[in-house]
């Protein structure tokens, strides 16, 4: 029997989806699980695979073409076999990138942006691997030639440009041998084409700021527990496997979320809906702004488990080749600027969900305890929340049972 194969949905607003790459060609025998081809978001590109095993039939779009979500793509089947043959390419709905500018209404999950360095200065057509390469070598984009669809620029335009040396694309940077020879230069005005993903994360910003009436409420927690216990744990583990603040951070909130399941929640209509899964999303900084990626079931997974997924869909996410899985169905999001020294800060509700954390940086201060002054570790989250969906106590009571883990931290090993 022969199976279709559609552009899959990665995010609930996502509407299309440019299909870049085939990886597979009619006649090629494939494996359920094994890749059929590339896709592209506002989010990275993502490989599709292949939910059938068999023969590749049929292609029914070409490559370079923005395809609609649920549309197919391709037909997967046994060798000989009879079906009814789609029309290629122009499927209702799909067009060409040649044809017209890929529209800006694809899905971003990021709730918070984050500036990052621009990679190019114009209009440049791009895949997000070729922008984090050409990014960390300096290569600008203007003066590469494209290969891909419609002149697109990919991984192996950058290679190419780099392994040859040429020097209108890599730029060099002087050198400055101290402070006495800096020189500061006036120049012009520059202008940074914003890309698909910064612009669609200014619509899913404003749209929650202006639709959703938030409130926040902040707690400092005492993590002097929390750090020893993660000391503790890190010492029986190798490097490529030791667990972060974040971690405990992660299974903590995953297990307040499971006696508070109105914060797990989004609004339907009139309706709250109360999700049955824990799946906490996680911001990652990615070239050119922010996505999330999302742990299932978080409150049943151990903080090895938790820290081994983080790791390996970040590091997806900022090779530009996230699977759809790791994007899609998140209940609750994260934001964590610890790493950046960040005393505290506030987030914005990623829709639909009802709330996210603003995880602040862990640090070590004078605190007064028992009339003495004695130093400490101490970090400050502030929890941003519908308040058509919850209320401040509510809210105050979820951050009370996260320091409850937090703050007793033996009680998630347990």
């Amino acid at each position: 029997m022969a199976e279709t194969i559609s552009m899959p949905k990665l995010g609930f607003d996502m509407a299309e989806g440019l299909l870049v790459r085939w990886v597979k060609q009619v006649g090629e025998t494939i494996n359920k699980g094994d890749v059929l081809a590339e896709i592209e978001t506002d989010k990275a590109t993502v490989e599709v695979e292949s939910s059938a095993s068999g023969v590749v039939l049929q292609l029914i779009v070409d490559q370079g073409t923005m395809v609609p979500v649920n549309a197919p793509i391709a037909i997967v089947g046994a060798a000989g076999k009879k079906w009814t043959r789609c029309r290629p390419s122009k499927v209702e709905g799909q067009k060409s990138v040649d044809e017209k500018p890929a529209p800006q209404s694809a899905p971003v999950t990021a709730p918070v942006a984050q500036a990052s360095a621009p990679v190019e200065s114009g209009p440049v057509k791009a895949s997000p691997i070729a922008k984090k390469i050409a990014s960390d070598n300096k290569v600008d984009l203007s003066h590469v030639q494209g290969t891909g669809p419609g002149g697109r620029i990919v991984r192996k335009d950058i290679e190419a440009a780099l392994s040859s040396g040429q020097p209108s694309a890599v730029s060099s940077q002087p050198v400055v041998s101290g402070p006495s020879s800096a020189v500061i230069v006036s120049h012009d005005d520059k202008v940074i084409a914003t890309t698909k993903l910064r612009q669609a994360i200014g619509r899913r910003l404003v749209e929650s700021k202006t639709t959703i009436p938030h409130f926040y409420v902040t707690h400092e927690f005492k993590m002097d527990a929390l750090m020893d216990m993660r000391k503790q744990v890190n010492a029986y583990l190798p490097d490529n496997e030791k667990v972060s603040v974040n971690d405990f951070i992660l299974k903590g909130v995953a297990l307040s979320l499971r006696q508070f399941p109105n914060l797990n929640a989004t609004l339907k209509g009139t309706d709250i809906i109360q999700f049955g899964h824990v799946n906490v999303g996680v911001a990652v900084t990615v070239p050119g702004g922010l996505m999330t990626v999302v742990v299932k079931d978080t409150d049943q997974k151990s903080l090895r488990q938790i820290s081994g997924e983080v790791k390996a869909m970040a590091g997806r996410a900022r090779e530009g080749k996230v699977k759809p899985e790791d994007v899609d169905g998140s209940t609750f999001s994260t934001s964590n600027l610890g790493m950046y020294d960040v005393e505290e800060f506030i987030a914005i509700v990623n829709p639909p969900e009802a709330g996210i954390l603003a995880i602040s940086s862990a640090r070590e201060i004078p605190v007064v305890e028992n009339g003495q002054i004695k130093a400490g570790w101490r970090m400050k989250a502030t929890i941003s929340v519908d308040h058509r969906i919850s209320d401040g106590a509510e809210a105050a009571q979820f951050m009370q049972a996260l320091a409850g883990f937090l703050e007793n931290p033996v009680r998630m090993l347990v």
